[in-house]
């Protein structure tokens, strides 16, 4: 008896911390921060982590369903700054944004693409395939550029990433849109339960008819997809393509997911609980700036939630099991 209870009080515990501590964990960040850090609370800084967490949230939106499968992208920061820096040399070759947009997140795609083909052809880890791509992709753009920025974008270009319409800037509203698309994607499509059957026990998905490397290929697309939308929309925030930019985004990205409850181990998380973790680890970063917190102490501290995430995680599993 005394055993029952101890499993239903954990059980209900973790239901609980699942389902609203993440959001409490925000709110408690949130009021902390406007009480005890002096220029957190102003609309300008507000409007400025807005701003910041947007492109490191849309890679995350890509990444929740990559995670979800149980695989990891770790080229993501290598990948915003090839394709954001091939969107400005095309724009300015052929002064024109929409041909440009257009290359852009074609590029986003056939990455996606090629991620996911060759990880299911030959059954090659997710780590080790965008581990390549990481160096592949990083060692082009430096290549291409000589490593020198890359100016003279179109006038236009700069409203995407800087520009607001009434109070809101372009790209929240922009990422509010992916978030609603990707939120019924995955909740309200046999693409969504497909995902999740696969991720959860692949042998179990494909014995119950799911073609599970087709999810694969779809969800790297996807990924793909989102990557390009958050480097376009970075070098138009920065109005210039930066080839060493997006140096440690996976890293956020993947914090992001991790924090808003989504398993490494596959087949459990929620786009819901990626956009909380994205507002947390921003809102940690925006605090750690506006006390000049050493940047090498920053790595350490977001490496510190990061784990603190997985452990609670399997630490869940284990109370699951029990």
């Amino acid at each position: 008896m005394d055993t029952l209870n101890k499993n239903t009080i954990s059980k209900f515990i973790y239901d609980g911390l699942q389902k609203s501590g993440i959001l409490l964990i925000l709110i408690l960040l949130f009021l902390l921060s406007s009480v005890f850090v002096g220029g957190f609370f102003s609309v300008a800084n507000l409007t400025n982590v807005l701003r910041q967490i947007t492109v490191v949230t849309i890679i995350a939106l890509g990444a929740t369903f990559v995670i979800i499968l149980g695989h990891i992208n770790v080229a993501y920061g290598s990948e915003i700054a090839l394709i954001g820096c091939i969107t400005c040399k095309v724009m300015v070759l052929s002064g024109s944004l929409t041909v440009s947009l257009i290359v852009g997140l074609a590029l986003g795609l056939a990455i996606g693409a090629l991620n996911g083909y060759i990880i299911t052809w030959f059954s090659i880890p997710a780590f080790i395939m965008t581990l390549a791509i990481t160096t592949i992709a990083r060692g082009s753009v430096l290549l291409f550029t000589n490593a020198i920025p890359i100016t003279g974008m179109a006038k236009q270009f700069a409203f995407l990433g800087q520009g607001s319409l009434g109070f809101m800037p372009v790209s929240v509203l922009i990422l509010i849109v992916l978030f609603f698309a990707t939120w019924i994607l995955l909740n309200r499509t046999a693409f969504g339960r497909h995902l999740y059957a696969t991720g959860g026990n692949e042998s179990a998905a494909v014995a119950s008819g799911v073609k599970t490397k087709n999810i694969v290929r779809k969800a790297f697309l996807l990924d793909g997809l989102m990557t390009a939308i958050a480097g376009i929309l970075m070098m138009s925030r920065m109005n210039s393509g930066q080839p060493a930019s997006g140096v440690g985004y996976e890293f956020d990205a993947i914090t992001a997911v991790v924090v808003g409850g989504t398993s490494l181990a596959g087949g459990s998380g929620s786009i819901v609980g990626t956009i909380i973790g994205a507002m947390i680890v921003g809102i940690l970063n925006n605090i750690l700036n506006l006390i000049n917190v050493n940047s090498y102490w920053q790595q350490i501290t977001k490496g510190i939630i990061i784990l603190i995430a997985v452990i609670v995680d399997v630490v869940a599993k284990r109370t699951r099991r029990a």
